[in-house]
């Protein structure tokens, strides 16, 4: 059988996000016998590109925009050609749009990450349409792989889930709190409406508000960048407290290593690494109820989940992790322990080698 030579086409090199877990993904790919080359769409931030080069994925990366589709897709077809590609994996709406489009025109297969629980409307319509094309579908969390079988009708024998996420036995555990000091919560994520830090702020001068004090300081450390950055500080200075926004973490298990719990607001999310992550630093965990976070936070034992939006759930949540400090630490013993046999390594390899298998199968 002819080597498969895997054209990893995402929309960009950006820190964080879907973008993060490529090298991992990659690493199983190339165990199983598949070479495997980044192809990006635009550069945004480039903070993942010095991974995907450790990593030896030798990415290729377009200097254009995200809105000049044609020049992209032409840039495309010239390059994955160029260089013999045998599959296209798609990561996110745009790329994958654009290999479904170029795929069968090609004759090449199409693997299609879906990463996202909400999607655009035109995009959603597009995806539907064209969704037919794909050899196969992959769901990044139980949650997605649904949507994507309800939202886009992909069927069953063409739709698997590869949770994309394998925890770190090696991740900095947190150091606990010690009475008197601060206590310190956190999250990881952009700064946009999707991820809910307005709602977060709200809830914490709602327990305020209400009478709810604490012996010690409380701080809130939210790392990130994104447009939304002056309308949440806004909001933070009506709140007791300290709530700081340092920027995008470029030492996230540094920042996880530093707090005593982490939270997840999201109004959407699909698997969320960041609140995995947290979970295998040994944080408990506060989060919305979207995404893979229900089946992976136990109610009252590693975390509590909230309906997303809801400011008094929240404010309850954090009020029932808050009131009794010291018992952080051992939740967040126990989110690890979760963590490390739910979503380890050896699963995260298994699985992707069972997929790669379908995927010769089918292109057999």
């Amino acid at each position: 059988m002819k080597a498969m030579r895997i054209a990893y086409v995402i929309n960009s090199v950006e820190g964080g996000g879907a973008t993060q877990p490529v090298p991992a993904i990659a690493r199983v790919l190339r165990a199983a016998g598949a070479q495997v080359r980044v192809f990006a769409l635009t550069p945004r931030d480039q903070r993942g590109l010095p991974a995907m080069v450790a990593a030896g994925l030798e990415p290729l990366v377009r200097e254009g925009g995200t809105g000049d589709h044609r020049a992209a897709l032409d840039w495309l077809r010239r390059e994955i050609g160029a260089w013999g590609t045998t599959h296209i994996w798609t990561s996110l709406s745009r790329a994958t749009i654009l290999g479904l489009l170029l795929g069968p025109r090609l004759g090449l297969p199409v693997i299609c990450w879906q990463h996202a629980a909400y999607l655009k409307p035109w995009n959603r319509r597009l995806l539907r349409l064209l969704q037919a094309r794909a050899t196969l579908w992959i769901g990044d969390s139980r949650a997605v792989t649904a949507l994507t079988a309800e939202k886009l009708h992909v069927p069953a024998k063409r739709l698997a889930c590869w949770p994309i996420f394998a925890a770190d036995p090696a991740m900095p555990h947190a150091a606990p709190w010690h009475a008197g000091s601060p206590i310190r919560i956190g999250s990881l994520g952009r700064l946009h409406p999707v991820k809910g830090y307005d709602v977060l702020i709200a809830a914490l001068g709602r327990l305020m508000a209400n009478g709810f004090t604490l012996p010690v300081p409380l701080e809130l450390v939210i790392a990130g960048e994104g447009d939304e950055r002056g309308r949440l500080e806004a909001l933070a200075r009506d709140i007791a407290g300290t709530i700081r926004f340092p920027g995008y973490a470029d030492d996230p298990r540094r920042f996880l290593s530093g707090l005593h719990l982490y939270t997840q607001p999201s109004r959407s999310e699909g698997f969320c690494i960041a609140a995995h992550e947290a979970m295998t630093a040994g944080l408990p965990v506060v989060a919305s109820a979207v995404g893979e976070m229900p089946w992976s936070i136990r109610q009252g034992e590693t975390g509590w989940t909230v309906p997303p939006d809801d400011v008094d759930a929240l404010a309850g949540a954090l009020r029932a992790m808050l009131q009794d400090p010291s018992k952080l630490h051992l939740m967040g013993m126990a989110t690890r322990t979760d963590m490390l046999e739910r979503y380890s390594q050896a699963r995260f390899a298994e699985t992707g080698e069972a997929i790669l298998r379908d995927i010769r199968r089918a292109s057999s």
